[in-house]
């Protein structure tokens, strides 16, 4: 059988991690982690358990020194477990005030710093590295001015009396499973590395996180130290993926080749299922709808090791059955049908779930979740502005609207945005509506009435090309993008209702009267109009637009 090595004393907080972990193998108790490493390297164990960062105290600080020294075996697994504290005392009548020393190891007083600087602002802390002979001395000396500090049922093993429990709340420590192999991908894994030390080079951090950023991969932690010998740069980065997947492996071997440029600078510690030491509320999601947004959206999400389950009119699941198995929601089905579509499943959901709508109308749909689910259930919506050729989200704009019930899951959901990149902007559902008649419906109605005027005037593609500028450029290059793609989502934004609708009718309106002006030649006029324009734009967002209208120049310019 495999012997587990992990911290002692029994019962301590590693030891019941090990536990955790492989509950029915021997445990192998090390009084600290270096004698634990130790063993570890000298096969006295298969399976090691260290513990390597902690909520409150942050992470262990002998962390590159630990793993340095780990030249076999790999990162494994993990394990979390919340670090409950309690104070015990050799005496049952022993009260706060007659206490002198509290006894515990470095890593506890670290987590309970707080607590002990408010309660024991003067009193002495001993530091040890083996808690067992030290409470076995202590009671065989009679100290009873002794208080102990460390997990509830270590104290109660030794026979000690609990004074006060839960000293450092909010509490967890992330442990490193340490084996023999590197383990096998689950889909939702990460890889940690860390570098040589590196010689300096302007730059050289900010290169090689802008590899695993240009590749999609997010970065977990990252920390640097100088190693104490050579006083040159190591860097440890753990991140999303694992080192089996050609995109991870792609870009460490990009990274030691083109940016460190020594073959060898860095060593893969290993690659485990992902940890969160966040607190996650949400399990699963469900789609009503399984177009290329959906799937685009679900692909994400069960990255982030969330459930997934798919319905729609093609699939064996049906939307009523799938809607009792999950915590939110999601219907992303096409404009027309989306208020149709909650009218018949949002009644299903349960209260304490959550409805999240990917759509692009909004005041019209939101009304209709509200009316139709419980007041139990959450509502928001979410309109990603951009398709599902997309790569990533990153720097791409997303709208959220959220309703008086969009609470803890909806929030869940709107930190997923953000943590792949997401430009986030928040809008009431009357102004979201109004914005995208401007961002959306009106340039492809422009876009849609231009093409009809080309083939009217019998204008072919040979004619644009040769008589473009690059200003005339830019609507055609819309003309082109909106006839190139799915004609049925255009026609959805072009017939949505709400006060998207207002600004297309105030354009039309708009351009005839400019149209009258022009072919009367009412110059001066026409030029006040544009200069009550340019005032109401504001000069910050014209430079601001400029700057952009000429990089796209640039860029035009190069390949007409």
């Amino acid at each position: 059988m495999i012997t587990v090595a992990t911290l002692g004393p029994e019962n301590s907080h590693a030891w019941q991690a090990a536990s955790r972990y492989a509950p029915a193998a021997p445990l192998k108790i090390y009084p600290h982690t270096s004698a634990l490493i130790d063993g570890f390297i000298q096969g006295e164990s298969k399976i090691a358990v260290v513990p390597v960062y902690n909520t409150r105290a942050g992470e262990n600080k002998k962390f590159f020194r630990l793993f340095d020294r780990i030249k076999k075996g790999y990162w494994i697994d993990n394990i979390v477990l919340p670090a409950n504290l309690s104070l015990g005392t050799f005496d049952p009548d022993s009260r706060p005030v007659d206490l002198e020393v509290l006894v515990g190891k470095r890593s506890v007083f670290r987590q309970s710093g707080e607590y002990i600087g408010n309660t024991f602002p003067d009193i002495a802390l001993l530091s040890v590295h083996d808690l067992d002979q030290h409470i076995r001395r202590i009671r065989e000396q009679g100290q009873k001015r002794h208080g102990v500090v460390g997990s509830e049922e270590m104290l109660k093993a030794h026979g000690l009396h609990i004074l006060e429990r839960e000293i450092a709340p909010h509490n967890r420590t992330r442990y490193a499973v340490l084996g023999p192999e590197l383990a096998v991908p689950t889909g939702y894994d990460a890889t940690a590395f860390i570098t040589r030390p590196l010689d300096d080079r302007v730059g050289m951090l900010v290169d090689i996180l802008g590899e695993f950023s240009r590749r999609g991969i997010n970065i977990l932690d990252m920390r640097s130290e100088s190693d104490i010998k050579t006083q040159k740069l190591q860097i440890y980065i753990e991140a999303e993926g694992h080192i089996q997947d050609e995109v991870m492996s792609g870009a460490i071997a990009h990274v030691e080749k083109r940016i460190i440029g020594r073959s060898g600078s860095i060593r893969v510690l290993g690659s485990f299922p992902r940890v969160d030491m966040r607190t996650k509320y949400i399990k699963s999601f469900g789609f009503i709808g399984t177009g290329d947004m959906s799937t685009w959206f679900a692909d994400r999400l069960e990255n982030e090791g969330y459930r997934i389950f798919m319905s729609g009119r093609s699939t064996e699941l049906r939307p009523a059955e799938m809607i009792a198995q999950v915590d939110v929601v999601m219907i992303c089905v096409p404009i027309s049908a989306t208020v149709a579509t909650i009218e018949e499943y949002g009644p299903l959901i349960e209260e304490g779930k959550a409805l999240v709508l990917l759509a692009g109308e909004s005041e019209t749909t939101l009304n209709a979740a509200l009316e139709v689910t419980g007041s139990g259930v959450e509502v928001m919506l979410v309109h990603n502005l951009w398709g599902p050729q997309a790569a990533t989200m990153k720097d791409k704009n997303v709208i959220v609207v959220r309703t008086s019930r969009s609470g803890r899951f909806c929030s869940e959901f709107e930190a997923f945005l953000y943590k792949h990149g997401a430009d986030i902007f928040q809008d009431a559902p009357a102004k979201h509506d109004l914005l995208m008649g401007v961002g959306q419906k009106l340039p492809t109605v422009i876009s849609v009435a231009l093409a009809m005027t080309l083939e009217a005037n019998g204008i072919t593609a040979d004619d644009i090309a040769s008589h473009c500028t690059l200003t005339s450029l830019y609507p055609i290059l819309a003309m082109a993008r909106v006839h190139s793609q799915n004609p049925r989502t255009y026609a959805e934004i072009m017939a949505t209702s709400g006060d998207s609708r207002k600004i297309v009718h105030d354009f039309a309106a708009n351009i005839d009267r400019v149209i009258g002006m022009a072919d009367q030649a009412r110059i001066g006029e026409l030029c006040r109009m544009i200069d009550r324009n340019s005032s109401h734009l504001t000069t910050e967002f014209l430079d601001a637009r400029m700057g952009q209208a000429k990089a796209v120049d640039e860029v035009l310019g190069k390949m007409i």
